[in-house]
């Protein structure tokens, strides 16, 4: 038998037929991505970001971050002290809620007996200063000492004691300073004119 009759034949045969089905093949491919783009660009695009482009939405994107959220204090107001619960949910609840780096768990009585023997005035100083793998004021120094004896009150009535909370130091009244110096002023004014 010969191989002549399992031989595959080709339907380009020619250079000339290369060449036309070549180019017949750009022409679909250019063709199909023509039609392509025009059904992008025209049919009418509906969904997530067609408003991107409204005078709302740049406004929204324009808008400045500090009003997202954001609350300006004023500096020079008087500092209002935080609770005893607002300081331990902020700073110290990070390590005592779970015994992180040795520190008593918040609630553990037996944790906490040893440091209650020592008494409130101990516990208070190792809080502000630090002690061991405690940073001082628990990591955080803008707390004032009565925001920390607060939380240290909290955190300990939470474990056993019955520690009283302290109380706000009384703001520095500025009667004391203006009395003397209305008591200065009629002195200074009497002066001159008892000389003349």
């Amino acid at each position: 038998m010969s191989d002549a009759h399992t031989e595959h034949q080709s339907l380009i045969r020619t250079p000339k037929q290369l060449v036309i089905a070549v180019t017949g093949f750009f022409l679909v491919i250019v063709i199909g991505i023509i039609l392509l783009v025009s059904f992008v660009t025209t049919s009418p695009v509906t969904g997530a970001g067609t408003d991107g482009q409204n005078a709302e939405a740049i406004t929204a994107r324009m808008r400045p971050v500090a009003e997202e959220g954001f609350t300006l204090v004023d500096a020079n107001a008087p500092r209002v002290l935080l609770a005893g619960a607002a300081v331990y949910t902020a700073t110290c609840a990070a390590c005592h809620d779970s015994g992180m780096a040795g520190a008593p768990k918040t609630g553990d009585n037996g944790a906490w007996g040893a440091r209650f023997a020592q008494g409130y005035d101990t516990l208070l100083k190792h809080a502000i200063e630090g002690i061991r793998a405690m940073p001082a004021k628990g990591g955080n120094p803008d707390l004032d000492d009565v925001e920390v004896a607060r939380a240290v009150v909290f955190m300990s009535n939470k474990s056993g004691a019955s520690f009283k909370e302290p109380e706000a130091p009384a703001p520095a009244e500025a009667a004391p300073a203006d009395a003397a110096s209305t008591d200065a002023a009629p002195a200074d004014t009497a002066g001159p004119a008892g000389a003349q």
